[in-house]
């Protein structure tokens, strides 16, 4: 072939050539991973064969070839702080591998990079310019590629231990903390001499001369918690080559964002920014941004305070003020999405399908951090103004930048670092140990791989066809995670079955209950599960014992399995009303279904009216009453992508899928469709009348664009309507009204309360500036200078405000503290004249003084109020206050 110029082209020629070696094509998968809380993002192609290295989950395949979407900004594996400032960081990146599941191992794994790097027919890449690194035992590396390649002794180089602890390499891979592992063999590309750096293991190997381009990871572990290392049951290979980076060698220039991917990206940049490309920090962290962002959002992610959602707002805040550093003074960045769209679109559809969502959803973060952003640059730019090269900004003063402005400490250390400024970052910890936990370290994502049942026989799904088998096979038993033989009376753990009816929890249905009965005891079943291939069943002995390859009964609850099945029916049938109400930009975040109730949590960035909640469940109702057949086909899934099905939220589907096709047909786009086809491998009625009837009970935000439905079906909605009749009947007997006329008694009533709180307001004010002149009476001098501390009863904090401002005018002059006491609560305020603040401080007074009384407070040197509870000690406290008052006057 003629050799590849293009970020495409590059990405074909890598399928084409794996595909040749009998490599099976595979999608990429969510940067969202798929059941796996040890992952903030997915980071790596493999990812999403964790499972199948760790033989929990096979493949009708050995070997693999992927484009995987990553993303590398939070968590361990976390690139955000160098991008912009470097050659070849990137928060979103695309890693081109090839995988071999117990198949080839390290001779053909070797022998594929050799051949598609540097056979003419590929990419050619001139064989000098190639050095290798191997981890420093690796002997079995190094003869294949000395012996068998003939790379010179000279160009591979052992990496040892280098990070401290054993199997810490730059050529020992893992994944996380647990989870798959294995040494690893790196290939360099020299840039030339021009270009500064050194070779791999040297000290100057940071520099961009030698860059990585391909990494080859021989799993043959399972890391466990405790650092021990399980052999995998099958050795396998897992390589990535970023497609940036070998985008750049194959275009001729030395760094990821000269590519053309990058070079477009820069351009439109700058052309909405109306300037000149010329290869600004800044311009090249926007290039990078918007992909990162738009991939983010279209995979499901919103701008959120925690989590996944917190790293995104951290990414797109980076881009807008890299933005106005280079002069932007009004959104831009959402204008970003059309030109991504364009240069990656073809390879990634999901980014033209949802283009308006990923617009609209950066262009509200924009506009929410433009309100604050021009205030927080005020602040640090006065934080910094006294600050020179080399000196460091406070803790605390990063801390308000955050909790005030919303600066993440890292845009705040992008900002000092062009000053060559730095942060203690440990007063800021003292400030916001949490926030920083949730938002830099993603601790929650902790999981021990090794801890997983794992089971070698898989369990076959009996229960789309019947609830119980009198003859099933108990394969194993388990109890605090290890093997046992037998259960007894009273103890709790797992069963294993060669088949079961039971519903293992998934795709947002919870797991069935019910009993696993032999000759010798009764275990009850309080939650099912899957396990790779494998489905457990979690319970209690409540009779006698159970023992290990016994035959016995199962069976499901049956009442529960139906009111499950109305749920989840009923689920599919709320998204398309969803869908057919808000429109076609709603989609699914994730879902509840259990017999009692059903949760939805859709993507949605306003609120849902009333007149929208109505019209959605009267869809649904129709569709109930409608009473059409719930049609389950197995079918392909390219097949079921043509009929027009929609896939879940978070959901890991095969080559072969379950479809689901409710409601009465309708024409779409000139072609006939159902109400709801979905992809789903859970439960379901035979008909949409056996619902009965859905009601939603609630609807709301939960985060930052998404929102959550939630309703009842069937007999659990018909009581829930009953119960709101006979609360409506027993107001309007207690208002005594008709029931017609409850909400207008209500309204007037309210409207009267309002009334009634503004005139006590009123006449509180009145009182307390009735008290303004007796109070001066109470003024004391202290250290020379006018004090008043008083403590007023009955007066809340917004009438002590009112009564401060006439105090003032009286005695503008003076240190003022007063302290409202109502309803078992304490308004506490401080005025300090401007005159005196270089001496004493009103937020200092008023954090001692909340201090004391176990509240909190703060505020400005002239002025500042908090609140605590009232406490026995009240009195005590505030009349120590006048000595501390004395002492902070010197």
């Amino acid at each position: 072939m003629s050799q590849p110029f293009r970020s495409a082209d590059i990405r074909k020629a890598f399928f084409d050539f794996f595909i040749s070696k009998q490599h099976t094509p595979v999608s990429s998968s969510s940067l969202i991973p798929h059941n796996d809380p040890t992952l903030l993002f997915t980071n790596a192609g493999m990812n999403q064969f964790k499972e199948t290295f760790l033989g929990i989950e096979p493949r009708d395949y050995t070997r693999a070839v992927t484009s995987q979407k990553c993303v590398r900004a939070g968590g361990k594996h976390n690139d955000l702080d160098n991008v912009g400032y470097t050659a070849r960081h990137h928060t979103f990146f695309e890693m081109l591998g090839n995988f071999s599941f117990g198949d080839y191992f390290k001779q053909d794994g070797i022998a594929y990079i050799w051949e598609f790097l540097t056979s003419d027919k590929w990419l050619a890449i001139d064989k000098d310019r190639l050095y290798v690194t191997i981890y420093e035992t690796d002997d079995e590396a190094y003869d294949i590629w000395h012996k068998d390649i003939g790379l010179p002794a000279e160009r591979i180089i052992r990496i040892g231990d280098n990070k401290g602890v054993p199997y810490a390499s730059d050529n020992f891979w893992t994944m996380g903390d647990t989870g798959p592992c294995g040494p690893c063999t790196e290939v360099f590309y020299d840039h030339g001499a021009e270009i500064e750096g050194g070779l791999p293991g040297t000290p100057e190997e940071d520099g961009d001369r030698f860059i990585e381009i391909w990494n080859c990871v021989f799993m043959q572990f399972n890391r466990q918690k405790d650092g021990t290392m399980t052999p995998l049951p099958a050795p396998s290979v897992d390589t990535g080559m970023g497609l940036e980076r070998i985008s750049a060698i194959m275009q001729d220039v030395h760094s990821n964002y000269q590519i053309d991917l990058f070079a477009h990206l820069m351009d439109a940049a700058a052309q909405v920014l109306e300037i000149e490309n010329q290869q600004q920090s800044s311009l090249k962290v926007i290039a990078d941004h918007i992909r990162a962002v738009a991939f983010l959002i279209a995979d499901g992610v919103m701008p959120s305070n925690e989590g996944r959602g917190y790293v995104l707002r951290r990414i797109i805040r980076r881009a807008v003020r890299h933005g106005h550093k280079l002069g932007a003074n009004s959104d831009f960045f959402y204008k970003m999405v059309a030109p991504l769209v364009a240069e990656m679109g073809a390879a990634y559809p999901e980014l033209l399908e949802k283009q308006s969502l990923i617009e609209d959803a950066i262009q509200k973060e924009e506009a929410q951090f433009a309100k604050t952003l021009a205030q927080g640059l005020r602040l640090l730019a006065s934080e910094l103004e006294d600050l020179q090269d080399g000196d460091v900004l406070s803790g605390a003063a990063a801390f308000k930048l955050y909790d005030t402005y919303g600066f993440p400490l890292d845009l705040t250390a992008d900002i000092t670092r062009e000053r060559g400024i730095t942060i203690n970052e440990e007063e800021f910890d003292e400030h916001m140990q949490a926030q920083r936990e949730r938002a830099r370290d993603a601790g929650k994502f902790d999981v021990d791989y090794s801890s997983v049942i794992q089971v070698d026989t898989p369990t076959e799904f009996i229960g789309y066809e019947q609830l119980e088998d009198q003859n099933v096979q108990i394969v194993a038993l388990y109890q605090e995670g290890q093997a046992t033989d037998s259960l007894a009376e009273g103890e709790e753990g797992v069963i294993v079955l060669d088949r079961t009816p039971f519903y293992a929890e998934g795709g947002g249905q919870v797991g069935e209950l019910g009993e696993i009965r032999t000759p010798s005891g009764v275990f009850e079943v309080q939650d099912t599960k899957k396990s790779g291939q494998a489905i457990i069943h979690y319970g209690v002995v409540n009779m006698g014992t159970i023992s290990a390859q016994q035959t016995a009964e199962a069976e499901v609850i049956s009442s529960i399995r139906a009111a499950s099945a109305k749920n989840h029916s009923a689920t599919h049938l709320l998204h398309a009303a969803l869908r057919e109400v808000l429109g076609d930009t709603v989609s699914q975040k994730g879902s509840l279904v259990s017999s009692e109730v059903l949760r939805f949590d859709f993507a949605y960035d306003k609120p849902v009216s009333a007149a929208e909640i109505n019209r959605i469940e009267r869809l649904v109702n129709e569709q109930i009453q409608a009473n059409t057949p719930a049609c389950i086909e197995n079918m392909p899934i390219d097949e079921a992508m043509d009929k027009g099905a929609v896939a879940l939220f978070g959901e890991k589907y095969g080559n072969e899928v379950r479809v689901l096709t409710m409601g009465t047909d309708q024409v779409i786009d000139g072609r006939r469709q159902p109400f709801s086809i979905e992809l789903c491998g859970g439960l379901h009625v035979e008909r949409t009348g056996d619902i009965g009837v859905l009601k939603i009970t609630s609807e709301g935000g939960i985060a930052a664009g998404v929102r959550r439905i939630e309703a009842v079906t069937g007999m659990n909605a018909i009581k829930y309507i009953q119960q709101n009749d006979q609360q409506l009947s027993t107001l309007a007997g207690q208002l005594k009204v008709k029931r017609p006329d409850v909400a207008k008694r209500v309204q007037t009533m309210a409207d009267k309360q309002r009334e009634l709180e503004k005139q006590l307001e009123r006449l509180e004010q009145k009182m307390a500036s009735a008290q303004a002149a007796n109070l001066l009476d109470e003024v004391q001098t202290i250290a020379g200078t006018p004090v008043l501390v008083s403590t007023l009863s009955g007066i809340d904090g917004k009438s002590i405000r009112t009564l401060m401002d006439d105090i003032k005018s009286k005695s503008p002059d003076s240190i003022i503290v007063l302290i409202g006491d109502k309803d078992g609560q304490l308004a506490l305020a401080a005025s300090v004249a401007k005159s005196l603040t270089s001496r004493i401080k009103a937020g200092d007074i008023i954090r001692h003084l909340a201090g004391e009384l176990g509240g909190k407070g703060g505020g400005k040197p002239d002025y500042a109020q908090g609140g605590a509870p009232k406490a026995d000690n009240t009195a005590a406290v505030v009349g120590a206050l006048p000595n501390w008052i004395e002492s902070q006057l010197g």
